[in-house]
């Protein structure tokens, strides 16, 4: 095989400082868009991206070409920004420290971008995934 063949497909999850429920339904759309445009800057493909008030699930492809912590610093630091100072002026809005990535297989795909895509309702429901979501998650 000549050149590169890579799949990499992470699952990454982080947290709102403090856990503050602050990324709201009136902002969450514009906020996605954003993340999704960072991503698309490191030729990430945006697989699915979801999350609760306090915390954000996205899955993406990886290219050889980049590195992990390269793209999860400017999602962060990018759409904490734009979050700040378009979406809402004058307001807080932060990211927590730190995030998890997890890997999974193109057999996976199904299941981790349709449970990325439907959090609110594993949430209310409680069917949660323990294994990525924040350690204190609570149903609800």
């Amino acid at each position: 095989m000549g050149g590169h063949k890579a799949e990499v497909y992470l699952h990454f999850v982080w947290k709102t400082l403090h856990r503050h429920p602050i990324v709201t339904p009136d902002i969450e759309r514009q906020l996605y868009r954003y993340i999704t445009g960072i991503c698309g800057r490191f030729n990430c493909d945006v697989l699915a991206i979801g999350g609760m008030p306090d915390h954000i699930h996205l899955a993406v492809t990886l290219p050889t070409t980049v590195a992990i912590m390269d793209v999860i610093e400017d999602v962060k630091g990018g759409s904490s920004y734009f979050a700040r100072e378009k979406l809402k002026p004058g307001e807080f809005f932060g990211w927590q420290e730190g995030y998890g990535v997890f890997s999974f297989s193109r057999s996976q795909y199904k299941a981790v971008t349709q449970y990325i895509r439907n959090q609110k309702d594993h949430h209310r429901t409680g069917d949660l995934w323990p294994e990525v979501e924040p350690d204190d998650a609570k149903p609800g």
